[in-house]
């Protein structure tokens, strides 16, 4: 996508394969030194000089194209989930902030049916405004079709998982209403090191309630993979 710095305009947004757009026009070019040649100048060295072309100071922003992406708070598991389904091998490791860049990978769940799934970066409180990684995570999410909400229900963080789920969605709808529209499946990841299931029962009950569809995952042990996998391509398509 082309910003123009001065005015905030859009210039162009590229996204078909193929597609140009000129964004600042050369000037007019000046006629060379072969056009001043005579019977007793076969070769002058001079030539016209060309016009000076448009000067612009302009944005260039690279958005991602996937059908599908993962979204949540630092370390609920997005990079593990996508490197469970995928052959996409982001780095993985328990701190925020191990996912600085987007990562794409592609999802096979039959014969005729796979997607391109991408993991974001972590959202914070915030990243509307730029905290965190929020700039990076909010331009690439715009492309997807679908987004799975991951949320981390292992009881093992100090942080509740309902509030980070609106956490999130609020950041969303602060940087665009269309985002926040978009459709969410929401994953409860962490299921095997899971030790209270009444928080999960808690979560997935209220989030119901407010009619999301819901799936309880692994991400490390595959478990209920396969369904959220489904539901998602059932949005997709």
């Amino acid at each position: 996508m082309v910003t123009d710095v001065e005015t905030g305009d859009i210039i162009a947004d590229l996204v078909t394969p193929g597609e140009r757009a000129i964004i600042a026009r050369g000037g007019a070019g000046g006629r060379g030194n072969l056009h001043f040649t005579s019977s007793v100048r076969q070769a002058p060295h001079f030539a016209e000089l060309g016009e000076p072309g448009e000067r612009k100071r302009v944005r260039l922003d690279l958005k991602l194209v996937a059908d599908a992406g993962i979204v949540g708070f630092p370390s609920v598991g997005k990079s593990t989930f996508i490197a469970t389904v995928s052959a996409a091998r982001p780095k993985i490791a328990d701190y925020p902030f191990t996912t600085l860049v987007p990562h794409l990978g592609l999802v096979s769940i039959g014969p005729s049916q796979s997607f391109v799934l991408a993991d974001m970066p972590g959202l914070v409180e915030g990243a509307h405004a730029g905290s965190g990684l929020g700039d990076r995570f909010l331009r690439h999410i715009e492309r997807t079709r679908v987004m799975i909400h991951m949320l981390d229900v292992s009881g093992m963080t100090e942080r509740d998982p309902l509030a980070d789920f609106y956490v999130v969605n609020r950041e969303l709808a602060l940087h665009s209403a269309e985002l926040a529209a978009r459709p969410q499946i929401v994953a409860l990841n962490k299921m095997d090191i899971c030790g209270d299931l009444g928080l999960a029962d808690r979560v997935e009950a209220a989030l119901r309630r407010d009619g999301w569809e819901v799936y309880r995952v692994s991400a490390a042990t595959h478990f209920g993979v396969p369904e959220l996998l489904h539901g998602a391509w059932r949005r997709i398509e």
